[in-house]
């Protein structure tokens, strides 16, 4: 939370305080801010099942521009837009069987 936007700079001053404030913080993390462990979709968009469309819209944004741009590219393939099939919170950093890309919390 302490890296977000928004944070809270001084202490709250009631439980209230606290509650709206966490409230507002959870609806943004979960409506509006674009995780990288899931491809830059929000949670809600991963959960409501869009982002399988938000996914292949980007992909087909950088297959286009690296076909009317091919020297920007040089060999590099365009970015990894496919979805994430497994998300894991808190990962087993160690575990061998789990791809980098499954390990990153959501």
């Amino acid at each position: 939370m302490k890296y977000t936007p928004g944070v809270a700079r001084r202490p709250f001053q009631s439980l209230e305080e606290a509650r709206l404030w966490v409230q507002t913080f959870v609806t943004w993390y979960n409506t509006e801010h674009r995780h990288s462990g899931i491809r830059f979709v929000t949670p809600q968009q991963r959960h409501a099942g869009a982002d399988t469309a938000i996914l292949t819209a980007r992909a087909n944004v950088y297959e286009e521009a690296k076909a009317q741009h091919p020297n920007r590219w040089r060999g590099r393939a365009v970015r990894d837009w496919t979805p994430i099939e497994k998300v894991w919170l808190n990962p087993d950093r160690k575990s061998p069987d789990k791809p980098k890309s499954e390990r990153v919390a959501a």
